[in-house]
C-alpha cells in the first residue's frame, strides 16, 4: 500500500514544554488511522501539525505528497479537518454554514450549490438545511460539520475526538456516515478518541501516543497481543502503554474545554 501521511521525527516545543517529542510514523491510503493517548499527551498538537494550524519546531511530515511546512496550501487542498472545538455558526441556516465553507475551499460558483445538495443528502440533512444551527441537535451539529469538511472531496479527513457529548445513536450514525464515504471514496481517515470501543471497532490501525511520544502502533489484535492477561481489550492496552487516564486527565483548561464542547453539542 501507498502511504498517504509520513510523519519523520516530527517535534513541537511551546517555550520549554516539548509536547510533541520527534515521533515517526505512517499511514497508510485508505485505512483508518487511530491516535490514542491520555489529555495532554500531544494528540492534538500532532493533528494542528498535519493540518498545517501548527508549525513544527523540527521534523516534518507530508500530507497526500505534499510538505506540511513548504506546502501549506496544497496540503490544505487535500485535506478536511473536524476540530474538537464546535465550528458551526448556530446564527446562519446549515446551508449558509456550508455555503462560506464553498467559498473559503474556492468550490466554483457554478458547482456550490449542487455540491452543497449532495453533502447535505449524504449526511441526512437536507430538511433541515434551512434551519438556524442553533436549533439543531448535537449529532446534527456534528453531521453538519463532517459535511463542511468533505465539500472540496478531501483525500484525507482529520477528525479530532468527533463524537465527544453524543449519544450513542447520534454517534453511531456519524460513523456509518463516514465508513461508507470510505467505501465509496477510498478516503484516508485520521481520528483521535477516547472511546476504546470506538477505536477497536473503527479502525485499521492505532498510535497511542503518551508525554509526547508514540509508544506502540499496529493493529488492534496486534496491539492486545501485546498485553499479559486472559482476553485483554483495548482498555487493558491503553492503561498497559499510557498508564491510568485518571491519573493523566490533562490540565483544568483541557477538562474544561472539553466539558464546554460537550455542552454545546449536547
Amino acid at each position: 500500500m501507498t502511504a498517504i501521511i509520513q510523519v519523520r521525527q516530527l517535534v513541537k516545543r511551546f517555550g520549554d514544554h516539548e509536547a510533541v517529542k520527534g515521533i515517526s510514523f505512517e499511514v497508510e491510503q485508505g485505512e483508518v488511522f487511530g491516535l490514542l493517548g491520555p489529555n495532554g499527551a500531544g494528540k492534538s498538537t500532532t493533528i494542528k501539525m498535519l493540518t498545517t494550524l501548527l508549525s513544527p519546531t523540527a521534523g516534518g511530515a507530508t500530507v497526500n505528497g505534499f510538505d506540511i511546512i513548504h506546502q501549506t496550501n496544497a496540503v490544505r487542498s487535500s485535506i478536511g479537518y473536524v476540530p474538537q472545538a464546535l465550528s458551526a455558526d448556530g446564527n446562519l441556516t446549515g446551508f449558509e454554514n456550508l455555503l462560506i465553507f464553498a467559498k473559503l475551499y474556492s468550490l466554483p460558483r457554478a458547482r456550490r450549490k449542487e455540491r452543497i445538495e449532495e453533502v447535505l443528502s449524504f449526511v441526512g440533512l437536507t430538511d433541515a438545511s434551512g434551519q438556524l444551527v442553533r436549533n439543531y441537535s448535537g449529532g446534527m451539529i456534528r453531521r453538519l460539520e463532517v459535511a463542511q469538511s468533505l465539500l472540496h472531496q478531501p483525500r484525507v479527513l482529520f477528525l479530532d475526538e468527533p463524537t465527544v457529548g453524543l449519544d450513542p445513536v447520534a454517534r453511531q450514525a456519524i460513523w456509518d456516515h463516514l465508513m461508507q464515504l470510505r467505501q465509496e471514496n477510498d478516503m484516508t481517515i485520521f481520528l483521535t478518541t477516547h472511546s476504546m470501543e470506538e477505536a477497536d471497532s473503527l479502525c485499521s490501525r492505532i498510535g497511542i501516543m503518551h508525554w509526547g511520544e508514540i509508544v506502540a502502533i499496529g493493529t488492534p489484535d496486534e496491539l492486545k497481543a501485546t498485553v499479559d492477561g486472559e482476553d485483554p481489550d483495548l482498555n487493558d492496552v491503553f492503561v498497559y502503554y499510557a498508564g491510568d487516564a485518571l491519573e493523566s486527565g490533562g490540565s483544568y483548561r483541557e477538562t474544561s474545554r472539553a466539558r464546554r464542547t460537550a455542552r454545546r453539542l449536547g
